[in-house]
């Protein structure tokens, strides 16, 4: 199969910048719906018209990034004669998995959606109903301004935008680290003994809300990655590995055994991803498995009680052929109807400049941590921002996020598995023989 990986070069030229300066036929209703509308008539050029924007930003923490995308909607407003952008909030799992996919089928995307790279990317330019970028970014000359944009690409052809990227490792205490004579672990059996250490004082080592089951996998996917080989997941999907290769399920064995211990929070199953990161912002944890993105909320004053307190490591080394890689990419971001007409297509145009601008690349890193997907020197880097970018330096290589590599079915058994695995109604062995046969029906029906 075609690989995902980002080049290290790529995902670390923002971070060095920053630290030197610290498809199917319409249907016959086309013109109500969304996306779907026939090509304007010069005539009609600067009446009023609407374009759909459906976005994720809907949970409290997301309110930054909303204010910034109003603050794009009005400055694309302004610049077409006649645009109104009409904002759709949603869930991202539902965008994602279940409203996106049907309209990809149907052929009635709205005209600017949220969009994961790789695999969503994939699947949806096979209907003919994402917008092929190239030209638009060629025209604007930023097609080569993007750090990567390798998860968006298919065929030579981009489809969509990353805002961010991102590197998942450990956020940890510092002062909880000290004062409890931890060091950062540079083994899995020291990562063992220092969770083991902060139980014993009533500190709950790992912050985790599994509720939202994505949230158990991010470390979940590095962990089998370290037993089993940087490209275990793709080498799955291509059908050479199976997920119950040994050492897949060592990994999964070894994920249930920090439940057991008593290393994640009571009632871990009934708690949100918020709050799960809100037992790391108010020091009832001491470590939080996350995303670069969380870098951010986890150091704002106003937000955590820990701000000043926050470091990042990467997850140790457990022995296996996967040490020392990274999950780490350019993976969300925005896609576009390719069902646009004349004046949506000016409107798109637009869009992209406001977004993709140094002042909004700027804006999503001081307000938020969030890295540049874009080639712009920052101003200034933050402590956690230098961490990571440390992290990310020392890697040897780096590896996409499973689910922008497997099939959402695989997904979701792994989801559905993992939570499973947590509440011990399966076993490491079981969880494996049940994803493994998801695999083998999605790889007959692409047969």
């Amino acid at each position: 199969m075609k690989k995902t990986v980002v080049s290290m070069t790529a995902l670390l030229l923002v971070l060095s910048s920053a630290l030197a300066a610290c498809g199917k036929e319409e249907t016959k209703d086309a013109a109500t719906t969304p996306g779907a509308t026939q090509t304007a008539k010069p005539e009609e050029a600067g009446k009023p018209f609407t374009i759909n924007l459906r976005h994720i930003l809907i949970k409290d923490t997301d309110k930054p990034a909303l204010t910034r995308l109003e603050e794009v909607k009005k400055k694309t407003e302004a610049a077409v004669p006649g645009l109104t952008v009409n904002f759709e909030g949603m869930e991202e799992n539902v965008n994602r998995f279940q409203k996106l996919r049907a309209e990809m089928s149907a052929g009635n995307p709205p005209q600017i959606f949220n969009l994961f790279g790789g695999t969503d990317t994939r699947d949806f330019s096979k209907t003919g109903n994402l917008l092929d970028l190239t030209p638009i970014l060629t025209e604007l000359g930023i097609k080569d301004k993007y750090n990567s944009l390798s998860e968006f690409t298919v065929d030579g052809k981009i489809y969509g935008l990353p805002l961010t990227g991102y590197a998942e490792g450990i956020f940890y205490n510092k002062k909880l680290f000290a004062d409890n004579g931890i060091k950062v672990p540079q083994t899995y059996e020291e990562l063992l003994a220092a969770s083991e250490t902060l139980k014993s004082k009533g500190i709950i080592p790992f912050a985790l809300g599994s509720k939202e089951p994505w949230a158990i996998n991010m470390m979940m996917n590095t962990m089998w990655v370290r037993e089993a080989g940087n490209n275990i997941t793709e080498d799955i999907v291509a059908g050479t590995k199976k997920w119950t290769d040994a050492g897949v399920v060592k990994a999964f064995a070894n994920y249930s055994e920090l439940h057991k211990k008593g290393y994640f929070p009571k009632g871990t199953l009934s708690l949100a991803y918020p709050e799960g990161q809100n037992d790391f912002r108010t020091g009832k944890a001491a470590m939080a498995f996350d995303g670069s993105w969380a870098g951010g909320s986890f150091t704002d004053e106003t937000k955590t009680a820990v701000s000043k307190e926050v470091g990042f490591f990467a997850f140790p080394s457990t022995g296996g052929p996967g040490d020392g890689a990274l999950n780490a990419s350019y993976s969300n971001g925005y896609g576009f109807s390719a069902k646009l007409n004349d004046q949506e297509k000016k409107a798109v145009k637009e869009f992209i400049k406001q977004m993709w601008s140094q002042d909004q690349q700027e804006k999503q890193y001081k307000e938020e941590g969030w890295l540049p997907a874009m080639k712009f020197e920052l101003a200034s880097a933050k402590e956690i921002t230098k961490d990571i970018s440390g992290v990310m330096g020392k890697a040897k290589t780096v590896f996409p996020a499973f689910d922008s590599v497997v099939h959402a079915k695989v997904r979701d058994a792994l989801e559905k598995g993992m939570q499973e695995l947590i509440g011990g109604k399966i076993t490491p062995e079981k969880l494996a023989e049940k994803i493994q046969k998801v695999q083998d029906e999605v790889a007959k029906e692409k047969k």
